[in-house]
């Protein structure tokens, strides 16, 4: 199965028709967070994306709120955040925000270590871990070499083993992998990203 996955288009409208456009060979497309810019333009971004025939899976990123995203997504698009769904006959979970918790103020969409692990707790086996941030040690570093992910996803990817997890937030990291045991581990960023997945025997 082809999966074109993505993340922090942050209203880019260029990366948002190149998205589009690719598309149409996807079996599948997963948004891994960030559509707009602190809480703003989220309507237009999710217009931008509006020509995306496949099915669509998106989760909330730190700039946009789990409500605002299910309320802006266009129609037939899945939103998890916390949930996991079963789409194009893969088992999928997904979970947003920033974990931790960022430094960027009121506007930012955050969750504590503790809360993400326990909304990560609820599943018990996924074919791929959408998330916005990325694990502890994987993808994860800034442009001064600090490594700012997320110890509950780390351990949550190491517990459930998917076979792929795909993330972003730390722009700096965009394009980096990684794997925590045989699980892949991607930070996409808002160029295509492209995989082939196909589930596994129940």
């Amino acid at each position: 199965m082809k999966i074109l996955a993505f993340s922090d288009l942050h209203g880019a409208r260029n990366r948002a028709a190149s998205i589009v456009e690719a598309s149409a060979a996807a079996d599948l497309v997963i948004g891994a967070g960030d559509f707009c810019n602190m809480r703003k333009g989220l309507n237009e971004a999710m217009a931008m994306l509006a020509g995306i025939a496949a099915p669509l899976v998106l989760v909330p990123g730190n700039a946009e709120s789990h409500d605002e995203l299910a309320a802006a997504a266009p129609d037939g698009a899945v939103v998890l955040h916390g949930q996991g769904a079963e789409v194009a006959g893969l088992r999928l979970f997904g979970l947003g925000y920033g974990v931790p918790e960022t430094p960027f103020g009121e506007w930012s969409c955050d969750l504590s270590e503790a809360r993400a692990g326990d909304m990560l707790a609820d599943c018990e086996t996924a074919d791929i871990l959408i998330l916005h941030s990325p694990p502890k040690g994987i993808a994860d570093l800034t442009s001064t070499g600090q490594s700012v992910g997320s110890d509950a996803i780390h351990a949550a990817i190491a517990r459930i083993q998917p076979q792929l997890a795909v993330c972003g937030h730390i722009h700096d990291s965009w394009g980096r992998r990684g794997s925590i045991g045989t699980s892949e581990v991607v930070n996409l960023g808002p160029l295509p990203n492209w995989f082939d997945i196909d589930p596994r025997e129940r």
